[in-house]
């Protein structure tokens, strides 16, 4: 580089004419920094920016940034092949030749070094980047100005290391910092930087000495710099609070303890050490023998682990993968360490990967991910069969098995474990097969294989369902019997026929076995021989005992002689037969299980032992795996949930006996002694014994519910015993503010008890006490103590604050509700808020009044109330005080002194009510209020209304009140007269009381401008005015659900607070992908669906909307506008607001840790967690901001932050700005950039953390992956790749759409706390927390959403938790064990499709894991959910996909595997349980009705009737009506009425409730519940899982026609018509069930479900009877029915796309789903088969040449189909005229038909009805079988015909659903009903939701 900097001048570069008015106005506009090529980001981004910065001070030196830049991004790609790179470097070229020539003649010195190096002296003194940046210019520019200059300019190295930090600046320079001056960072910094004896690599010797341990380890194994930056801070946090938490404090907190060292290492290692004894292998952890070498030995494999974990990328979601790499590692690291000699060589021992540059991420990490990619492409993006491609669990489950270690180290790449079958979508692939496979073949799946059938809940869950059908089978012979007592069972005969159980269990064993051998088929290559030996024996057994059982039963039943034996009493004596022995012999084998259930403990020894008779014993109970041993719970935790089944399980059989199956013994046995001879159709099977068809019609319904029923028997349980444990720990003890105010007093004794922190001897002396149990666990009813009012006044100031922050409260609720805080803390210092002592004097006032009798009755009558008692006395002393102000002559002074102690002393001689006559007191409480309020105004003008109040109170009390005045009045005359003798121009008018001015005034009126005295007045002014009630303050109703729970929550069992210092550490984790980040200023004001959001939100919130304009005034910026609107929809910007609160609350807390009484009292009004001016609370606060970073974290996982950043998408300016609002929030996000490499492009992928500094995004850490990261599950992927920035020792993982408050952030080291209680065997892995949600208000949907979800979160989870022990993690706000969770797998799992739940798979893993899952109360985060019918439909549906795909999991497999009975019974019915049972539900119901179909068309009720006389069968009414109870929404209804009477009263509950089904919730529950069943089934058959995005609106619009018809078309229309088609047939050819309860059900349910499933859309959708919008969506609907399909049409562009993508999923489908598609579409069949033979036109033929004649109409039918669409081809467009006469031909020609068959062979018109109830659904089941087999029909000429009536049947469809949608919006008062339905919640807020949905027309 030249003295002059200069850009290259070409031909055509005309140097620009210079003027001076030029150089005066110069001021360019700075360079879009921001807008870089990828390829260029990292290296050229920094100088722009700098120049940007600098550009005002110096535009020359910017000039040389910029040049500097260009010659960078010049060297990096000189022939400018990246994408954007030339025009970049054009743009720039182009700034440079515009900036040369002025910024030389702007230069002060004489050359550009000169220049730079004068400018660089200037920020020498500061280090960052600025100075980093101008470092490096200077050296090239100094490089290239000549060995003269080199030697002139002294240059300071040390910048130029500048790097930028995330928490800890370990840089030079980072002294400066708080952060790093805490005692435990120091300490652990120094043990970090102790390299100190280890051996030098020999690349890095030319490089010095490595700086501390992670760079050691980074120069032998090729560890990448931001990944060792990264975990360095990383190792530094996590020591260093380990190391301030111990307990008993080390003697020297500068030098780390090796407590704390073992103490992490544990955590680390223990799923090592367990994987290492698993597999019988050494673990290679190994420690010298030198003791004080082995901390460094430990935090090197501590730090070993870290790196490989940091750097691992998508293997971090394969634990035992990470083992298996640290395993070999750890090897070599002590092979370094100790100096071993390689036996190959004979030289020192190095790495198998040495320390190359990114060696680990090449050698190591790169050839694994390259497995787990072409795996995941082999998925087909979750489409292709889970069995063809290995997930993360099959590659992760290869590393349980010692067949790893031949993966070798250095790894064999051409171990099995790395081929991929090829996926010929690739064109490269097959240039590859011929190498691969030659030598390698496919490993297959591991372990387990996810096959697609329902056969898996069986198989999963055997032990429940033989249990079932045991209980079944028994129930059924006793009703069989039909016994009257218990005794009857000893009759031999009976006994025997009961034992005939094990018959039936031991083909269930078959049939489990079979199972297991059939669905592990695909995983047998991965199967050891022991794993396969288990299989064989335990099939030849079972094989053995199905055979040897049921031939002992039938032996003994033809030659009992037990029968012959009975004795004649009324006992039976006991006979023992053959039969009997086999089976105790049977039985034998499972009286060691039996045992061993009570005794979990000895169950877990033998599970996790390896012993070999405990490994035999374990291996033949269940497959040896690494995973599901050692689960078992304690003895109490199994007794507890034992008891509750046991009682469940006793209930549901006692009822199932006699009301399910006793009542269908006698119809039955009387339908089969029937013999129907005379069928009313063709009869298949005439020769069927026992009418089989019509005892399986009858009983398969009932059998049905019997196997769902249990479903709703948990419920009820669960709802009472839920509401039980809720009311035993004190939920909704505090419901309402009036409950607030009356315990009010109680808060701050409970506050301190849990919120302040107790040395840990007083702790151990509370637990010691039964007393202080009875009074912290059931009572908690402690009295008042002064010390406890200091803090807790303090932090009920911050909270009420942060309510008025928000815009809760207005200016003057804050006055009302702050609590003040006195310097002198008495017993009369103790300040109430204000809300609680409204009306309170007023009242004493008038009480006292009309009293009438002793002094002490009326004190003791005041003293009830302790509020009333504050008032009078804070009154009574600030009035005092305020005439210490305010009076100032001496008179005045002496006169209300006498006055006080006048009153005072009667006080004390309980002489008040003799001394003085109360009369008068309203008037002189009057004169009080007029008083006050004119000091509270203070005006100068108001001076003489002062004066004359002051004499009219003093004439009061001494004229009126007081019985003996005369002192005062002696007083007040001998002062007049002492005046007027001495002042002679007075005589004549001397000055009264309070009115005298000279010599000096008698009053201080205005008063003094002080801030103290300012807030009294206010307060006293307050204290006399306002009269509402405390339960009316504040009016939001947020803010008083906040302090109630608040409140609720101080009398809940939490653990006590340790100080933030002994606290545990925490990171929040948040993932974004594209939802809103805050709203935009267009979003806000304009809406092409209707008014602008802002509107709506004002209307929604009024109150807030004027607390915000008080708050900030009307001019208030478009700014703050966006933020107050974004903090009340589900956005980011709420989420962080929330999160953020955390460490606010954390500085609170630490602030109060170290403040004495005074202390508090001095910063009472001026601590502000985030901005302080002054020097001392600028140093204050940042130490305790340093203390908060020390704790908390919060990480944004933005995934497409760079992508948005360089396409200059708003969102990321938006995520920016969330950077500057909050300092401390970091992002995360995958960068995705092109690298030029020989020429040729290529992507590079890192995972990058940025801060904010100078309104700009500043890198901290970036670390390269192996690829893209996304290749299975988005969300978890997401979260995987930023987990690595996250700190501390516990994750909270919390969704976008959530929030927090300051009051519940409080909390977090309680919570925290519970990380280290043990209540069993281990400490939790997972703290679950309650949820609010915050969309309740929105529509009615949102309210039912609400509630439903509120009853799960609460006392559905509290009962998982307690006692059942089957609580898993369902979705964020959980805490996280972090150090449990990052060494086995993360927190979620990433499988493409099988994974779709992502949350609930880690708490599979961490149970499966021998963690321990609990949950907690006393905290709450806010949470959003769906307000729109389709956005909670699809969500609904995403739910569902994810539970069937559960259902094929291998957690889910080996959960229902090893836990024992009742804990297996549990987890069924709590997660894939309740979607199959909502599944059976409906299905029940159509195999009822199809039974009945079959019992009324063939003739058999007819028979049944009058031969057997079988009417109202009982046990199917009590079907029915356990149906109904599913469908109708009870089985969430109860617990949500149950929530609601804990948490707001019972009163209050069935209101809402009552008001809910008013809102039409069964509608909306029945609805929902066809949308469970509908892709719960599909999915397990046909797979088509995938995410729904929902969209989270925050504000509700109308849904047009066709979007409804393409949502529910299929999962709720057609299924709706089934129904009314079946009803319909069922209705007409009945014979029974008339005036009958069972007719009622079948009427009503029946009909109900049908009419909601097809209605439910339009209902709930706004303006949905409006006729403008019929209208328009009738114009919108034929539009998308006619457009035009082609590839790229999208399904809501028209109806055929739509069509091909509904069926898409069939095209992935194996051939038993095929066939279960066919057998399930046959069902459709059964409408022509049985009406055909009820036509008249068929004259009572029952041959089969009736039904096949009817398939002649179905022919002609498509026939005519067909000609119709070849005419609208051939015809329409050119001969339109003769297309329209051949229709009319056909027409005709089908008319003249129908006249000929009705005149010849008597067709009746009732024939043509039922002929379209017949051949409808025929038509339909052609159409859904034809799909299966569309890859065979798409190419041939029927496809055609069948797209044609496939168009039709849909188009029929939407007419017959619009007809009465249209009729009703003819009536105007229909929509009205539906507005006020929809939005009755608004209403109530009077919100006219009417002008908003109709502003859309404004629009159009």
């Amino acid at each position: 580089m030249a003295d002059e900097i200069v850009p290259a001048e070409g031909p055509s570069y005309r140097p620009p004419r210079i003027r001076s008015r030029s150089l005066a106005d110069y001021a360019p506009e700075p360079f879009d920094s921001e807008k870089i090529p990828p390829t260029l980001v990292s290296e050229v981004r920094r100088f722009l920016r700098v120049a940007n910065q600098i550009e005002a001070e110096s535009p020359r030196v910017a000039y040389i940034c910029r040049f500097h830049a260009f010659e960078k991004a010049h060297n990096l790609d000189p022939k400018s092949s990246g994408r954007g790179v030339r025009q970049f470097k054009t743009a720039l070229l182009q700034r440079l030749e515009q900036d040369e020539k002025i910024t030389k003649f702007l230069r002060k010195e004489k050359s550009d070094a000169r220049e730079l190096r004068s400018f660089y002296k200037t920020k020498n003194m500061k280090a960052g980047e600025v100075s980093s940046v101008l470092h490096e210019v200077l050296k090239a520019v100094v490089s290239g100005a000549g060995p003269e200059f080199v030697a002139a300019i002294d240059i300071d190295e040390k910048i130029g290391s500048y790097a930028p930090y995330n928490i800890l600046p370990i840089d030079p320079g980072s002294g400066q910092q708080s952060i790093m001056h805490l005692p435990e960072i120091e300490a652990a910094v120094s043990a970090v930087l102790n390299v100190r004896g280890l051996p030098i690599a020999k690349d890095s010797q030319e490089m010095g000495v490595s700086r501390d341990i992670l760079e050691w380890l980074q120069c032998w194994f090729g560890f990448q710099k931001g990944n060792v930056a990264n975990q360095r801070e990383h190792l530094i946090l996590l020591l260093a609070n380990i190391h301030g938490r111990l307990s008993p404090k080390p003697t020297s907190m500068l030098k780390l303890d090796d407590r704390a060292v073992h103490e992490l290492m544990l955590k680390i290692f223990e799923n090592y050490r367990k994987w290492c004894k698993f597999l019988g292998r050494r673990s290679n952890i190994l420690l010298p023998s030198v003791k004080q070498e082995i901390q460094q030995y430990k935090l090197l494999y501590i730090a070993l682990y870290l790196l490989i974990w940091g750097e691992a990328a998508n293997l971090r979601l394969m634990p035992e993968c990470l083992c298996y790499i640290f395993h070999m590692m750890a090897y070599d690291l002590y092979g370094v360490l100790s100096g071993a000699i390689d036996l190959n060589t004979g030289e020192k021992a190095i790495p198998a990967y040495g320390g190359e540059h990114e060696s680990f991420l090449s050698n190591v990490v790169t050839p694994i991910y390259k497995v787990i990619y072409e795996e995941a492409k082999n998925s087909k993006n979750g489409n292709a069969d889970h069995s063809t491609w290995r997930n993360y669990d099959d590659l992760n489950e290869f590393f349980w098995s010692v067949d790893c270690f031949k993966i070798g180290w250095p790894m064999r790449l051409d171990n099995d474990f790395f081929y991929t079958p090829p996926h010929f979508s690739s064109q490269n692939t097959a240039e590859e097969m011929p190498t691969t496979f030659s030598t390698q073949k496919w490993v297959g799946k591991t372990n387990f294989v996810e096959i697609r059938s329902f056969w898996h809940l069986f198989r999963s869950f055997d032990r429940m369902w033989t249990f079932l059908v045991l209980a079944l089978q028994v129930m059924i012979i006793m009703a069989w019997h039909d016994l009257e007592t218990p005794l009857e069972l000893l009759d031999p005969s009976i006994f025997e026929d009961i034992l005939s159980i094990f018959v039936t269990n031991a083909v269930l064993r078959l049939m489990q076995v079979t199972l297991d051998i059939a669905f592990t088929w695909k995983a047998r290559h991965t199967l050891g021989f022991y794993q396969k030996l288990r299989f064989a024996l335990k099939f030849c057994i079972c094989g053995i005992w199905t055979i040897t059982l049921p031939t002992a039963y039938s032996t003994s039943q033809r030659n009992s002689v037990c029968s012959t034996k009975l004795s004649q009493s009324n006992l039976y004596l006991f006979c023992l037969s053959p039969y009997m022995i086999v089976v105790a012999i049977y039985l034998i084998s499972n009286v060691l299980g039996m045992t061993l259930f009570f005794f979990p403990a000895v169950i877990t020894y033998i599970e996790i032992s390896n012993w070999r008779i405990c490994k035999f014993l374990s291996w033949w109970a269940q497959p040896r795996l690494y995973v599901g041993r050692g689960m078992q719970e304690g003895q109490v935790s199994l007794l507890k949930y034992t008891i509750f089944w046991s009682i469940l399980l006793f209930s549901k059989f006692l009822f199932s006996y006699h009301f399910e199956i006793k009542p269908l013994v006698q119809p039955t046995k009387q339908i089969m002694k029937v013999s129907v001879n005379n069928y009313d159709w063709h009869e298949l099977f005439p020769k069927a014994k026992s009418n089989a068809g019509a005892i399986l019609a009858v009983w398969t319904p009932v059998l049905l519910v019997y196997f769902m029923d249990t479903q709703i028997w948990y419920s009820i349980f669960c709802t009472i015993f839920g509401g039980v444990y809720g009311i035993v720990h004190h939920l909704g003890e505090i419901r309402t503010m009036g409950m607030v105010r009356s315990r009010f007093h109680l808060l701050p004794s409970r506050f301190n008890a849990f919120f302040v922190p107790h040395s840990s001897q007083s702790q151990k002396e509370d637990k010691g006490s039964f007393r202080k149990f009875l009074q912290n666990k059931i009572f908690k009813d402690l009295k008042l103590v002064k010390a406890d009012i200091p803090r807790f006044s303090f932090v009920w100031n911050q909270i009420v604050t942060s309510f008025r922050s928000e815009d809760l409260i207005s200016n003057r609720d804050m006055d009302l509700m702050i609590m003040p805080l006195s310097s002198n803390l008495t017993s009369q210092s103790i300040r109430w808020p204000l809300f609680l002592l409204t009306s309170k004097f007023s009242t004493a006032v008038n009480m006292t009044k009309e009293f009438v009798g002793e002094y002490e009755q009326l004190h003791w009558k005041i003293n009830k109330d302790r509020y009333m008692v504050s008032a009078i006395k804070e009154c009574y002393n600030s009035l005092k005080t305020i005439f210490k102000f305010l009076l100032v002559g001496d008179l005045e002074k002496r006169v209300l002194e006498t006055i006080f102690d006048e009153i005072e002393s009667s006080l004390k001689t309980s002489r008040l009510l003799v001394d003085f006559q109360m009369n008068e007191l309203p008037v002189l409480h009057d004169k009080f209020i007029h008083l006050v309020e004119l000091l509270f105004n203070n005006k100068p003008d108001d001076r003489e209304k002062v004066v004359i109040i002051l004499q009219d109170i003093v004439d009061i009390l001494t004229k009126d009140m007081m019985v003996n005045c005369s002192r005062i009045l002696d007083m007040i005359n001998c002062s007049e007269n002492d005046v007027s003798d001495g002042n002679i121009f007075l005589q004549d008018h001397p000055p009264e009381l309070f009115a005298s001015n000279f010599p000096m005034c008698a009053i201080c009126f205005p008063l003094p401008d002080n801030g103290a005295l300012k807030e009294q007045v206010k307060r006293i002014y307050l204290l006399l005015t306002v009269k509402e009630k405390a339960m009316d303050i504040p009016t939001n109703l947020e803010a008083r659900r906040r302090i109630s729970f608040f409140a609720t929550s101080l009398f809940m069992d939490m653990p006590c607070a340790p100080k933030v210092r002994n606290m545990l550490s925490f990171s929040a984790m948040t993932p974004y992908y594209l939802e809103e980040i805050k709203f935009s200023h267009e979003e806000l004001h304009s809406s092409q669906d209707g008014a602008s959001i802002l509107s709506y939100m004002q209307r929604i919130y009024p109150d807030e909307w004027e607390n915000f304009l008080e708050r900030l005034g009307p001019n208030v910026s478009d700014e703050e506008i966006r933020y107050w609107a974004s903090f009340r929809g589900q956005t980011l910007s709420r989420t962080v607001r929330g999160m953020m609160y955390y460490r606010k609350a954390l500085k609170l807390q630490a602030f109060l840790d170290r403040a004495d009484d005074q202390d508090i009292y001095k910063r009472h009004t001026t601590f502000d967690g985030e901005q302080n001016k002054r020097t001392n609370q600028q140093s204050l606060s940042t130490q305790l901001g340093a203390l908060a970073d020390l704790k908390f974290t919060y990480v944004v996982s933005c995934q497409n932050f760079g992508t948005q950043k360089s396409r200059g998408d708003p969102h990321a300016q938006d995520i920016i700005d969330l950077m500057m609002r909050y300092s401390s929030l970091r992002v995360a996000y995958i960068e995705e950039k092109e690298d030029i490499l020989a020429d040729k492009a290529q992507k590079i992928y890192s995972s990058v953390l940025v801060k904010a500094d100078n309104n700009l995004d500043q890198e901290i850490y970036r670390i390269k992956l192996p690829g893209p990261p996304i290749i299975g599950e988005g969300k978890p992927e997401n979260q995987n790749h930023a987990i690595i920035f996250t700190r501390g020792e516990a994750l909270q993982t919390i969704d976008m759409n959530q929030d927090n408050y300051l009051e519940e952030a409080y909390k977090i080291r309680n919570v925290l706390q519970e990380f280290l209680r043990r209540r069993g065997k281990h400490p939790p892995t997972i703290v679950g927390l309650r949820e609010h949600i915050f969309t309740g208000s929105v529509s009615s949907l949102a309210g039912f959403m609400s509630y439903q979800e509120t009853s799960f979160v609460t006392i559905g989870q509290r009962f998982l938790a307690n006692p059942l022990r089957v609580r898993f993690h369902y979705g964020h706000p959980d805490l996280f064990d972090r150090l449990f969770h990052l060494t086995r797998g993360g927190v979620s799992k990433a499988s493409k499709t099988i994974n779709l739940s992502e949350d609930v798979f880690a708490g599979f893993n961490s149970t499966l894991r021998r963690g321990y899952i609990t949950y907690k109360e006393y905290m709450q985060v806010g949470k959003g959910r769906d307000v729109g019918l389709n956005q909670i439909s699809k969500f609904e549906a995403k739910v569902a996909n994810g539970n069937s795909e559960q259902s094929l999991s291998r957690d889910i497999y080996r959960l229902g595997r090893r836990f024992d009975f009742f804990r297996m019974l549990s987890c069924y019915f709590t997660t894939v349980g309740f979607y199959f049972n909502s599944l059976i539900s409906i299905f029940g119901l159509y195999v009822f009705l199809y039974g009945q179909l079959y019992l009324v068309l063939s003739g058999l009720e007819k028979a049944l009737i009058t031969e057997a006389r079988v009417r109202n069968v009982k046990s199917l009414e009590t079907a029915l009506a356990s149906q109904s109870f599913l469908q109708l929404g009870l089985l969430t209804g109860l617990p949500m009425v149950v929530e609601l009477g804990l948490e707001k009263g019972i009163r209050v509950a069935l209101s809402d409730f009552i008001l809910m089904q008013l809102q039409l919730a069964s509608i909306f529950f029945t609805f929902s519940l066809g949308t469970k069943a509908h892709f719960f089934g599909r999915t397990i058959l046909h797979g088509g899982a995938k995410y729904r995005p929902t969209g989270r609106k925050f504000v509700v619009f109308h849904a047009s026609f066709s979007e409804n018809y393409q949502l529910y078309s299929r999962s709720h229309f057609v299924k709706g018509f089934e129904l009314i088609c079946l009803l319909t047939v069922y209705n007409l050819f009945r014979k029974s069930y008339q005036s009958t309860m069972a007719y009622f059900m079948i009427t009503y349910s029946s009909w109900f479900m049908a009419g909601t499933w097809l209605f439910t859309p339009f209902l709930f959708n706004p303006s949905g009877f409006a006729w403008r919008k019929i209208v328009e969506d009738w114009m919108d609907w034929n539009k998308w029915m006619k457009n035009q399909g082609g590839i790229g049409i999208k399904p809501n562009k028209c109806w055929e796309s739509w069509w091909n993508a509904e069926y898409s999923h069939l095209k992935h489908s194996g051939w038993t789903s095929s066939i279960m598609e066919i057998l399930i579409s046959l069902r459709f069949f059964i409408y022509q088969y049985g009406l055909v033979y009820h036509l008249d036109i068929s004259q009572d033929n029952k041959t089969i040449l009736v039904y096949v004649l009817s398939w002649f109409v179905i022919v002609v039918v498509f026939s005519l189909v067909k000609l119709v669409d070849v005419g609208r081809s051939q015809l329409s467009a050119k001969h339109h005229l003769f297309f329209r006469l051949f229709k009319m031909l056909l027409f005709l020609s089908v008319i003249s038909c129908i006249i000929i068959l009705s005149t010849i062979n008597q067709l009746s018109f009732m024939d043509l009805f039922v002929c379209c109830l017949a051949f409808i659904p025929t038509g339909w089941g052609l159409l859904l079988i034809s799909h299966v087999f569309r890859s065979k029909l798409e190419y041939s000429g029927l496809w055609n015909i069948i797209q044609v009536v496939a168009y039709a049947y849909d188009y029929a469809m939407g007419c017959l659903l619009f007809a009465p949608i249209a009729a009703l919006a003819w009536m105007p008062v229909i929509s009205a009903i539906q507005t006020r339905v929809l939005f009755n919640q608004a209403f109530n807020r009077q919100l006219h939701i009417m002008p908003i949905l109709a502003g859309k027309s404004k629009h159009r």
